[in-house]
């Protein structure tokens, strides 16, 4: 029988089972909590915020300094106060995440493919790999030969990755034209060679096995802690995206006909339906920006996991 959260949770054995690292989590909250606010917050507010997650001042300072390095954050000063925000890099990695971690259902898919071959040899190594890794975070599969390939990613978010890196000249872009089945046409073939879904398989299971006690289409109580709301989205999110982030997005046509991801897709979208109101106020209550409070949520924010309910 499916039942919404108690208010007395107990949150110490989650803590105890997920492996959090104070960037990454810091990312998860940024992403999830501050993006959708204006994107810029006063950093002792943030650190204020993130303290029941167990992140003291001393190891969020050295996150923001971390994603400053990165060029993802960028800081100005107003008097004794730091602000941070989201550079344009930053900007493309954080909206890339939020469609995929917050998408509604299965993608829609036209049977055509994505293809992206680099001219390896004028690329140093250096940047190969960091094009490597973003392209596995973008979902693309990887063929050997510096050609790569995704049934449903965009070839805009593709050419702003090859944009940022100043690659533009050593890359090009192919997308198939005939979406037509022929005789010859199994891509199953291309899945198997390009992903493997088996790890990833048993890591939407182990997400399932740390939240599913949480699940359940009930609301809950009016007097559930917006604090351990706050704590419950964050994290929730966080356990979520680093598997998600992970996972090519192939269209459900491609995918195994019993499918975890599915199933933690719609576990994570039933709880955050729970808790994002509670989570919602707690924050808005800690975080400031240069202005004071900081603005309503956007209306991106308000299309998560194909619309949240009031």
């Amino acid at each position: 029988m499916s039942h919404g959260l108690e208010t007395d949770i107990d949150l110490d054995p989650l803590f105890a089972a997920l492996d959090l690292k104070a960037k990454s989590l810091l990312v998860t909250v940024w992403g999830d909590c501050v993006a959708p606010h204006g994107g810029t917050v006063w950093l002792k507010s943030l650190i204020d915020l993130v303290e029941p997650l167990g992140l003291n001042e001393r190891v969020v300072r050295t996150a923001v300094f971390r994603l400053q390095r990165e060029e993802l954050l960028s800081s100005e000063q107003a008097g004794r106060r730091s602000f941070y925000s989201l550079t344009r890099t930053g900007r493309h990695r954080f909206a890339e995440a939020t469609r995929r971690i917050y998408a509604s259902g299965d993608i829609p898919w036209n049977g055509k493919w994505l293809l992206l071959f680099l001219a390896r040899r004028d690329l140093d190594d250096k940047v190969q790999r960091a094009l490597h890794n973003e392209l596995g975070w973008l979902g693309f599969g990887a063929f050997g030969g510096g050609i790569y390939a995704h049934p449903g990613q965009s070839r805009e978010t593709l050419e702003a990755l090859l944009s940022d890196h100043k690659v533009t000249k050593c890359a090009t872009i192919l997308e198939t034209a005939d979406a037509a089945p022929r005789l010859y046409d199994n891509p199953a073939i291309l899945v198997r060679k390009g992903w493997n879904l088996d790890d990833l398989e048993a890591d939407y299971a182990r997400f399932i096995g740390h939240f599913g006690r949480f699940g359940g289409a009930d609301r809950p109580a009016a007097q559930l802690d917006e604090k351990k709301c706050f704590i419950i989205r964050s994290l929730l999110v966080h356990d979520y995206r680093r598997v998600l982030l992970r996972d090519p997005m192939l269209p459900a046509e491609l995918l195994p006909g019993k499918w975890n991801g599915s199933e933690a897709r719609a576990l994570c979208r039933d709880i955050y339906q729970q808790v994002w109101q509670g989570a919602e106020r707690h924050l808005m209550s800690v975080l400031e920006h240069a202005g004071g409070r900081l603005p309503p949520a956007s209306e991106e924010f308000m299309a998560r996991f194909g619309g949240l309910e009031r």
